[in-house]
């Protein structure tokens, strides 16, 4: 891991979409397109620069475990697209959470957390931090008194979040969640992306992404990325070198391709899913529509606030419960079942039978998912035939 991109000062201040086009290339020369560093080692000069690499963070050209050039071009994009001064890739959005949570918290410590929760960060806090003797606390994620309720002063290290949460949107004041003093605080903000909204600008310490999601961007490669400040990476960054999970040259490559085309890949999904919530919220065979850009969204004003853009996601439930659900997901044509997000494709996911499975009913229930819950990542496909096919499957199911 390097930090690159210190040198931004001296850089024009340019707006987001513009630094996504810009940023990540430390080592491209005369190269528009990412070099990849394909090496799994390097040669050292000395028995002194060995040694200087083997302690060092910003070591890119001694093991790429440690780290590599075309992945440190990736996380210093990162960094700036996250307003940061260092970050830290990873070889999915799981590697990065779990090198957070395990990094940064050991035996007898506290972390809050919410109900609302991809569930595989769900199953790391119940079912392994207990192992390691880690206590989790969950809340309600839209209630902005909750995360300061649940601190134990002495104890709680982490306070972790996600938002927009997934799979129903939920959100996360960032400013109250940035002002709890004492804990560590942390964003997964995989659904918004760096572009749609900057959790390090109101005071939250990391920030975390699947960037295997949006920011990769077209579905071929698996990539995780946490950024913050330069002390707390460098204490990730140790953690990280011991649990492994480094990013490979050619995901980080993908990455930084999928980075320079963010900003136009969601303006027109931003789009299309905007035009999608409200043509099902108007449907009667669809209740409960859930899209941070929809007035009716229980938490639109702060997403107002606190987003520059609404996101390529939505959720809704259909009346007619499991089956409705299954025979929707089912029945699109254009659209497909599966269950990741941000990509080119229109996807269509049932989080009760797939994401969340592993979920007991009450769990299921505190975080919102029914089982007539369905997801749709919107694609970059015409808006005019992602809407047709969407209403096809609705048709399916009778009035």
């Amino acid at each position: 891991m390097t930090d690159q991109h210190d040198d931004r000062d001296d850089q024009p201040d340019y707006r987001p979409d513009t630094t996504a086009i810009r940023a990540g290339r430390p080592d491209d020369q005369t190269a528009l397109a990412p070099v990849i560093w394909a090496s799994s080692t390097f040669v050292s000069n000395s028995v002194d620069e060995g040694r200087a690499m083997a302690t060092s963070t910003d070591a890119t050209r001694f093991y790429s475990r440690y780290g590599n050039p075309t992945v440190s071009a990736f996380e210093s994009a990162i960094a700036e697209l996250e307003g940061a001064e260092s970050a830290r890739a990873f070889a999915s959005g799981m590697g990065a959470v779990t090198g957070v949570v395990l990094g940064l918290c050991s035996t007898g410590d506290h972390i809050v957390t919410q109900h609302q929760l991809y569930a595989g960060t769900q199953m790391l806090f119940q079912a392994v931090c207990p192992r390691f003797g880690i206590d989790v606390t969950f809340v309600d994620a839209a209630d902005p008194d909750a995360w300061d309720a649940a601190v134990v002063p002495g104890r709680t290290t982490l306070l972790f979040a996600e938002s927009p949460a997934n799979p129903r949107l939920d959100l996360v004041d960032l400013d109250r969640l940035g002002s709890v003093r004492g804990p560590m605080t942390v964003v997964d903000s995989t659904f918004a992306t760096p572009l749609a909204q900057r959790p390090l600008d109101h005071g939250v310490d990391l920030v975390v992404h699947s960037a295997t999601k949006a920011i990769g961007g077209h579905n071929d490669a698996t990539l995780g990325a946490v950024a913050g400040s330069r002390e707390l990476l460098d204490w990730i960054w140790g953690f990280a070198v011991l649990q492994g999970a480094n990013a490979s040259p050619f995901d980080a490559a993908a990455g930084l391709r999928g980075i320079r085309t963010l900003g136009v890949r969601l303006d027109r999904q931003c789009a299309t899913a905007a035009r999608l919530a409200e043509l099902l919220e108007a449907d009667a065979r669809v209740k409960d529509v859930r899209y941070p850009g929809l007035a009716s969204h229980p938490q639109h004003e702060l997403a107002v606030r606190q987003m520059r853009r609404f996101g390529g996601l939505l959720t809704f439930d259909l009346v007619g419960g499991l089956d409705a659900g299954a025979r929707f997901v089912e029945s699109t044509r254009l659209c497909q079942l599966a269950t990741s997000l941000g990509g080119p494709e229109t996807l269509v996911t049932h989080p009760a039978s797939t994401t969340h499975v592993n979920l007991l009913p009450d769990e299921l229930a505190a975080a919102g998912i029914g089982p007539g819950t369905v997801r749709i990542s919107v694609g970059l496909e015409d808006p005019d035939d992602v809407i047709a096919d969407v209403f096809a499957a609705l048709d399916t199911l009778g009035d």
